[in-house]
């Protein structure tokens, strides 16, 4: 059985939410300095994407070189919804579809969804999933209190840094 509950926070995001000390794991595995880069084989506009988030990201601590394929799945996940939205602006989110019998002859046409719905919709869940992990949903922004870091938060983000 999985875990209940909420999905975990990261620690960077922690400290700057305020959460009391003794409910920060300080002894999380922490992932060595390195260098911040988005995939060879993210496209041209996902890297867009990349390039507008990533660096207030990798500045907060939130994004790593652990995170990097997440992050980049973020970034196609952002693209294949805009392409999606431009198809259903295109073709309409309800189409005509062919009928076909049970000898593969084509019988008719039937009103259905245009298969972009699915691309959008599965795009969507992949997009919301991974902007949570990284705090990117107004949701999980709300909880976040920028300004003067709580007792003890300062030593946990200088482990970050």
């Amino acid at each position: 059985m999985g875990k209940r509950g909420p999905a975990g926070a990261p620690t960077a995001l922690r400290v700057l939410r305020g959460d009391r000390a003794d409910r920060i794991n300080t002894d999380e595995p922490r992932p060595s300095a390195g260098v911040v880069e988005p995939p060879s084989w993210l496209t041209q506009r996902a890297k867009y994407v990349w390039a507008k988030l990533g660096p207030d990201l990798q500045a907060r601590c939130v994004l790593t070189p652990w995170d990097v394929e997440a992050f980049a799945a973020f970034c196609d996940a952002a693209v294949r919804r805009r392409d999606a939205v431009a198809e259903l602006r295109k073709t309409g989110a309800v189409m005509e579809l062919p009928v076909f019998n049970k000898n593969g002859e084509r019988t008719g046409e039937r009103i259905g969804k245009s298969p972009w719905t699915l691309v959008l919709n599965e795009a969507d869940a992949q997009f919301r999933y991974y902007a949570a992990r990284f705090g990117l949903t107004p949701s999980d922004r709300a909880q976040l209190r920028m300004g003067e870091a709580p007792n003890g938060a300062d030593e946990l983000l200088d482990d970050f840094g």
